[in-house]
């Protein structure tokens, strides 16, 4: 199946779970009194896509690819010593990604266009890492995208971002470039084999770790939440939201099945970073505008619309140009 059309179904998955996510962190809980808060709803849908997860390894048969040892007879998937490291990486990117829809006077094409910006520049240099090559249609679009994110900013008059904001997008960044480091290391190779090998094996150890790693981002007092961790971990469970959530951490799950799909493509991760990126921005930003239609929620600012809207166009060239670029040298072939 074309790149292109799991980006689709990955564009498709993302919307809902935008919304959803940001819906239940804007609108006032009935018991609370206000809206929930990041720290509120992240353990409990990271739990849940955990669990959902583990069963998809198992029930597709995936495990099977993966390193394992014996154990009393069962055969337990193991982590290499790089998949144990990329797993480290993820799992700050699994919980900083939910966590980035719920910060308060914060939007989401915002604080998208941000964490975004930083993968798509992040990603050539990785390449060069490894010596694989970057064509210039990638080149271009890592230029749209810093032009997006330079628009932005200047609207915003900087970042004017809360503590716990900043702290979201560096785990973020350093999470995406240990993953992407790791990946194409190991993984890149067109194998089918190898996508679900590293899949196995990176999710056995992020998922677990995220949950862990949100319980110490809250532990260390940043942004002064301090009660929240508890409610979200203990009494979510007994509580109509858990039905949100419960969508948010299934939706997470095929959200992460396609993204290993789109991100172990053996092209440059020049290629495939913005593609991935940039399909998730276009969710953000359409989540935010039908909430703004639907439910009155704030609307995105035009300059953060001008910016989706450059990135669109970025995943406009990385589409049709390498597949112009192909036709062409196919025709000097033939010509020759």
């Amino acid at each position: 199946m074309p790149l292109e059309l799991w980006v689709v179904f990955y564009l498709l998955s993302y919307l809902p779970n935008v919304m959803v996510t940001k819906y239940i962190t804007s609108v006032p809980h009935g018991g609370l009194g206000r809206a929930l808060t990041g720290l509120e709803t992240l353990p409990a849908s990271l739990i849940i896509n955990m669990v959902l997860t583990y069963a998809f390894i198992w029930l597709s048969g995936w495990h099977r690819d993966a390193h394992a040892v014996d154990f009393g007879g069962a055969r337990i998937p193991v982590p290499t010593r790089y998949t144990l490291l990329s797993g480290m990486g993820t799992a700050l990117i699994l919980f900083t990604v939910p966590l980035s829809f719920t910060f308060q006077g914060v939007s989401i094409p915002f604080i998208q266009l941000l964490m975004r910006g930083d993968i798509l520049v992040i990603a050539p240099l990785v390449d060069f890492m490894f010596g694989r090559r970057v064509r210039w249609w990638s080149w271009t679009a890592l230029a749209m995208v810093l032009l997006a994110l330079v628009i932005t900013l200047t609207d915003r008059g900087g970042l004017n971002l809360p503590p716990i904001a900043i702290v979201t997008v560096v785990l973020y960044t350093l999470g995406y470039f240990i993953r992407l480091a790791v990946m194409t290391k190991i993984a890149k190779s067109g194998d089918p084999a190898s996508v679900r090998r590293y899949f196995v094996e990176e999710k056995m150890i992020a998922l677990p770790m995220s949950v862990v790693a949100l319980g110490l981002l809250s532990a260390s007092g940043i942004g002064g939440q301090s009660d929240e961790l508890a409610w979200g971990f203990v009494r979510i469970w007994s509580d109509p939201a858990i039905w949100s959530l419960a969508f948010i951490g299934f939706t997470l799950t095929i959200i992460s099945v396609i993204s290993i799909i789109i991100l172990l493509d053996p092209r440059e991760n020049a290629y495939c970073v913005p593609l991935e990126r940039a399909a998730s921005l276009v969710a953000g930003v359409g989540g935010s505008v039908l909430l703004a239609t639907l439910f009155g929620l704030r609307a995105p600012r035009p300059a953060e619309l001008v910016g989706a809207g450059i990135l669109i166009a970025a995943i406009v060239l990385l589409s049709v140009a390498p597949r112009i670029a192909t036709s062409a040298m196919r025709a000097r072939a033939e010509t020759n």
